[in-house]
């Protein structure tokens, strides 16, 4: 590898201190440097045993931003080699504090049309990140939303356009790099083919080399070039180079001549969370630790149990699983990317303060939520002929009572009369048809299923009373019937027969407050689709068409 060129660019005295801090590690030391765990408490106690392991990065899931702030700060200042320090930063600051910027999807910001949005995704991440002490974003996801099936791609993704992908991530890439931190891109070799998860098993991009390298391979390549730090690695098979269907994280065809030399990328390489099914179901994992750096990743992200893989990391270089000469060049790697963020000559442990991003937060919304159709000229929906309302929140999620009460003062503040559905027990509760019409103006319908790992699908679920409660989409001939998705943008495939529909990709309060707005005709609707919402994979389906 060449240190001084592409992702790295190190002048000599950074190089320097590369390889005069490799050459002073010990093999326990430089066995520690391939581990990036969750820290699991911000106890001295806890946070002193990570640091004797001697981790060469660390991530913490959201918590308040003092506390967030003060445990890097305190893991930076006692660590004998400097941390790369991490967050899920997709969607704004919020990946890494309570406090900082949901700014919206990444579906979102692609249905403005304009990869400014992706910049000030890019920005807001970045400084809110950079304020708690965080150096590395796990961001921006590149893969493409071919499959409307997939639970885990989805609104996390920039669509399914190859050019509106690589636009958008590298806006947001961009931004990172001017303020100092970097990104990584993800999901190599690329997720949204499969409809399954890759925490749940090891998912398959089934498409024929041709169409990888027109799509998926299109898009590595332009970010690569762009200068891009880190690619994560899926726990995703690509049998059309490889032959089987070993996940990206264990296969050397894929990481070493595929990524390395096909698409020539220098700079580092982690895997996706090896606690996850597609990992730990391709081989025992105490050859599938060492294995995963010696086929090519540079870095172990999580673990089941951080000691005992450290063990499984040992044991394998004495059972010639792992090579000296490999786990040098992985340290080597790891070393130049945290020069090139200029950690060996100083840190910034951040404020713990965020700056204020109200105005650019409903510009998005403003500009994103997507009128998909109104085939029966519903809207604008008023109190004057649409008073009395029937509000049905579909999805299980945590959020419901959040989305359920704004959305209800929402529209009881511009004169609405609400009723929220609550599923009927009885047979004698149910309504006649004259009964319901003459109880309600109009039903909506807001789907607030949010993307999440470990789910096998996204779709809606109904409460039914044998088939005949209100919940049910019995009554769209009936009277007016509207659907709002304030997460997954496919509904269309379960509700086919409601003739409005409003993709909002979001349920942060902002886009919810946007959303009413616009329902109510006080805004218009600007966002434009970044994937097809009729769930037609027309794409997927060309694609597939040039397999052999």
């Amino acid at each position: 590898m060449n240190l001084k060129q592409k992702p790295f660019y190190l002048d000599d005295d950074a190089i320097q201190w590369v390889q005069e801090t490799l050459s002073h590690l010990s093999l326990d030391e430089k066995i520690g440097q391939l581990f990036l765990p969750i820290g699991y408490s911000t106890e001295p106690e806890y946070l002193d045993h990570l640091i004797s392991l001697g981790i060469g990065g660390l991530f913490f899931r959201p918590g308040e931003a003092t506390e967030v702030q003060k445990t890097y700060q305190y893991m930076q200042e006692n660590s004998k080699i400097p941390l790369l320090t991490t967050a899920n930063l997709e969607d704004g600051g919020n990946g890494a504090a309570f406090e900082a910027t949901a700014y919206g999807r990444q579906m979102a910001v692609a249905a403005t049309g304009d990869s400014r949005d992706a910049y000030t995704l890019g920005k807001i991440a970045a400084r809110d990140g950079k304020a708690v002490g965080v150096n590395w974003g796990f961001s921006p996801v590149i893969d493409l939303d071919f499959n409307f099936r997939n639970p885990i791609t989805n609104v996390r993704t920039y669509g399914s356009q190859v050019h509106h992908v690589i636009e958008n991530a590298k806006a947001y890439t961009q931004a990172f790099h001017d303020n100092g931190l970097m990104t990584s891109i993800k999901h190599f070799p690329g997720d949204g083919v499969d409809e399954r998860d890759q925490h749940l098993l090891t998912s398959i991009n089934s498409l024929s080399m041709p169409a990888w390298r027109k799509t998926f391979g299109r898009v590595y390549q332009e970010l690569i070039d762009y200068g891009s730090k880190a690619v994560m690695i899926g726990h995703i098979a690509l049998p059309a180079y490889t032959g089987d269907e070993m996940p990206a994280t264990l296969s050397p065809e894929l990481l070493q001549n595929l990524l390395r030399k096909e698409l020539g990328f220098n700079g580092l390489t982690i895997t996706d969370a090896s606690p996850m099914v597609g990992f730990g179901a391709a081989m025992k994992r105490r050859e599938a630790v060492p294995y995963a750096i010696q086929a090519g990743c540079d870095m172990l992200l999580f673990n089941r149990v951080l000691e005992e893989d450290i063990q499984f990391m040992k044991d394998g270089i004495t059972n010639g699983i792992l090579t000296l000469e490999r786990l040098d060049e992985a340290v080597t790697r790891i070393l130049a990317t945290k020069a090139s963020l200029g950690l060996h000559l100083h840190i910034e442990h951040g404020s713990g303060q965020f700056e204020n991003y109200e105005q650019e937060q409903n510009e998005l919304a403003d500009r994103s939520i997507t009128l998909v159709k109104d085939d029966q000229n519903l809207l604008p929906l008023t109190p004057k002929h649409h008073k009395r309302l029937l509000i049905q929140i579909l999805g299980g999620f945590e959020s419901n009572s959040r989305v359920t009460k704004q959305v209800t003062s929402e529209l009881k503040s511009r004169g609405f009369d609400v009723t929220i559905y609550e599923p009927e027990t009885n047979f004698w509760e149910l309504d006649t048809v004259q009964d319901f019409t003459n109880k309600y103006d109009a039903v909506l319908y807001i789907a607030n299923v949010e993307n999440a790992s470990n789910q096998t699908v996204a779709r809606i679920n109904w409460h039914t009373l044998f088939g005949l409660g209100n919940n049910l989409p019995w009554f769209v001939k009936e009277i007016p019937t509207a659907l709002i998705s304030f997460g997954n943008p496919y509904h269309i495939f379960d509700l086919p027969m409601v003739d409005t529909v409003i993709n909002a990709y979001c349920n942060y309060e902002h886009f919810i407050k946007a959303t009413i707005a616009k329902l109510t005709g006080e805004t218009s609707f600007k966002g434009i689709s970044p994937i097809n919402p009729f769930c037609d994979n027309h794409i997927l389906k060309e694609l597939r068409h040039e397999n052999p």
